[in-house]
C-alpha cells in the first residue's frame, strides 16, 4: 500500500498541524511516512506546499511525481487548483471553499467554482462554518482532515489519537474541539 498526498494552503492556516496529525496517525498505525519540507511558511499569507508519502513498504523519495498523487488536500481553494497537475486520474481533491484573498488578482468565486467543477473526484468543505461549530475557528484544519478521512489509509481513531498526542499539552478543551472538528468534517465526505 502506498498513499501520496499533496498538502497545500496559505501560511498561518495550520497546514503544519494538519500534516503532523496525518503523519502521526499513519506512523501510529504502523505505516512508514515521509514528508518534504513545507514551503512558504516563513511569511504569513504565503503559499504553503508539501508532499506526504505513506506506505507499508520502503519509501525511496520524499517527492511525489506529477500525475501520481492520490489526494490534493488543501486549506484554500486557489492553492488546491495550483497543484492539480500532481493529482492522479483516480485522485481526489479535498479543499476548503473559503478563499484567502492575499493577492491583487485573486480569481472571482465563480471562476474558482468553475475550475473545481472540472475535477471529477472532490470534496468541498466550508471549514470555517464547521470550525465555528466545533468551538474554535482554529480547528478548520482538523475539519479538512475529517473531510479527507474516508480517503486516508488511517481510521478516525488513529486521527484522534494523533490529535491527543500532539495537542494534549494545550489542554483538554483544545483536544475536544479538535475531536469535534474531525467528526464534523467526516460528515462532509
Amino acid at each position: 500500500m502506498k498513499y501520496d498526498i499533496i498538502l497545500s494552503g496559505v501560511g498561518g492556516q495550520g497546514v503544519l498541524s494538519l500534516a503532523a496529525v496525518i503523519a502521526t496517525a499513519a506512523a501510529g498505525a504502523g505505516y512508514k511516512v515521509r514528508q518534504s519540507e513545507v514551503h512558504g511558511m516563513a511569511q504569513r499569507g504565503g503559499a504553503v506546499m508539501a508532499h506526504m508519502r505513506i506506505s507499508d513498504g520502503e519509501i525511496y523519495s520524499d517527492l511525489i511525481g506529477k500525475g501520481c498523487a492520490d489526494m490534493v488536500l488543501s486549506m484554500e481553494p486557489l492553492e488546491s487548483l495550483r497543484y492539480l497537475t500532481w493529482l492522479s486520474p483516480e485522485g481526489v481533491v479535498v479543499t476548503s471553499t473559503n478563499p484567502v484573498v492575499n493577492i491583487p488578482n485573486y480569481p472571482e468565486d465563480a471562476d474558482l467554482t468553475a475550475a473545481l467543477d472540472k475535477v471529477s473526484k472532490k470534496t468541498l468543505v466550508d471549514d470555517k462554518t464547521l470550525a465555528k461549530e466545533a468551538g474554535s475557528l482554529k480547528t478548520g484544519n482538523m475539519v479538512i482532515v475529517g473531510a479527507a478521512s474516508s480517503h486516508l489509509p488511517v481510521g478516525m481513531e488513529d486521527l484522534k489519537t494523533a490529535v491527543d498526542t500532539l495537542f494534549s499539552r494545550k489542554g483538554d478543551a483544545i483536544v475536544q474541539s479538535n475531536y469535534k472538528a474531525l467528526e464534523l468534517g467526516s460528515r462532509v465526505s
